[in-house]
């Protein structure tokens, strides 16, 4: 579908603001895909972009004519509270940001200022919400694309990357979900959408959210002050619509196995994980289950789940070997950009040893001083 089907210009700026605000509005429709709205956001531009399971917004940073990176955040996180400590990392930003176009996808009414979804509005299976990244790729006409995700966003992805292998070259994925919850888990979670339901993301609810993206240390205890991450956190969830993220996380909850699947992946993956997340162990099954040969697993010392905010400079190592092997380097290591699509036929088979990687096929436990 071409991007340039629906008009956009023709009302001008006041236009396009009562149409941004009117698509807001009615962000949990569905219909075909297609855009309404695109908006300057925070440097970069913010579609709103329907797809055939609702409409979500996807803020993209960078030249369009690079390789795409999609992104996807945790339950009750957008690409800003959930990727923006990676990206504010200079060595980090300027890795990612030379080598791809960034296509931040926001759960539905996860982004600022998105009202309720009507409660008349079917809850999405997940495999509707991976069906819905493959409408945003169609959408911007990408083809294969790198993904980066965190916990239940790094769920949505690997799931689409089982659903439609051709279209993912690698998976970069944070504290990753592939099994079914538990039970344990399942009613923890039914507990927590009771609370939302009726309390919103007040009290026990937020700290339960905070519990689930930053280790204890950060949270703030009688030996540590309450960081500043957790408290700008704390911020953005008083914004947030409850509803909505009840929706993501009732979503979640009902997810299914992914470990049949896994061997199946045509792409490497390389797996970060805080020792100190809930999803420790979630992590480290999906590891065994990945093919050794293309997968590498970080464990990341005193960080909880949300490695990309609370512990970012842990991951610039591993992503710069991770991404050489693709030929994609830092700046000051290259004599032209690369704006060659991605693609698997283009990468010299010795690129895709371990070794190559440039990390080893066993947990790698990386210390980094945490500034408060």
């Amino acid at each position: 579908m071409s991007r340039d089907e629906p008009s956009r210009g023709s009302g001008g700026p006041g236009t396009s603001r009562r149409s941004a605000e009117g698509a807001m509005a009615e962000s949990s429709g569905y219909g075909s895909v297609s855009v309404d709205v695109e908006r300057i956001s925070f440097g970069g531009k913010e579609h709103l972009v329907r797809t055939r399971c609702g409409s979500v917004t996807v803020a993209v940073y960078g030249d369009e004519d690079k390789p795409a990176l999609v992104t996807y955040p945790d339950v009750g996180l957008n690409y800003m509270s959930c990727f923006q400590g990676l990206f504010f990392c200079p060595e980090a930003a300027s890795l990612l940001l030379h080598n791809f176009c960034i296509y931040h996808i926001n759960p539905q009414g996860h982004e600022l200022g998105a009202a309720p979804i009507s409660s008349d509005v079917p809850v999405p299976t997940v495999d509707d919400l991976a069906d819905q990244v493959a409408d945003v790729l169609d959408f911007f006409s990408l083809g294969s694309v790198m993904c980066l995700g965190v916990t239940a966003g790094a769920y949505v992805l690997t799931l689409f990357a089982t659903k439609y292998r051709e279209r993912v070259i690698g998976l970069m994925l944070v504290s990753p979900l592939c099994k079914a919850p538990s039970w344990s888990e399942w009613l923890y979670n039914k507990v927590l959408l009771n609370l939302l339901y009726y309390y919103g993301t007040q009290g026990l609810v937020k700290e339960c959210l905070l519990q689930r993206y930053f280790s204890k240390k950060l949270r703030g205890d009688a030996q540590y002050p309450e960081s500043d991450i957790v408290q700008a956190c704390k911020s953005l969830l008083d914004e947030k619509q409850s509803e909505n993220i009840w929706r993501f996380l009732h979503s979640i909850n009902e997810r299914h196995d992914l470990t049949n699947s896994l061997k199946k992946l045509q792409c490497r993956t390389l797996i970060f994980v805080g020792e100190n997340s809930e999803f420790h162990e979630d992590a480290i099954h999906m590891t065994t289950k990945l093919d050794r040969r293309y997968c590498a697993l970080v464990e990341v010392q005193d960080c909880g789940s949300l490695v990309t905010e609370e512990q970012p400079y842990a991951m610039l190592m591993p992503m710069e070997y991770f991404l050489m092997g693709y030929g994609l380097y830092r700046p000051y290591q290259l004599s032209s950009s690369p704006r060659s699509p991605l693609s698997p036929c283009c990468i010299p088979p010795e690129l895709l040893s371990p070794e190559s990687m440039g990390v080893k096929l066993k947990p790698i436990k990386t210390r980094v001083a945490i500034n408060f």
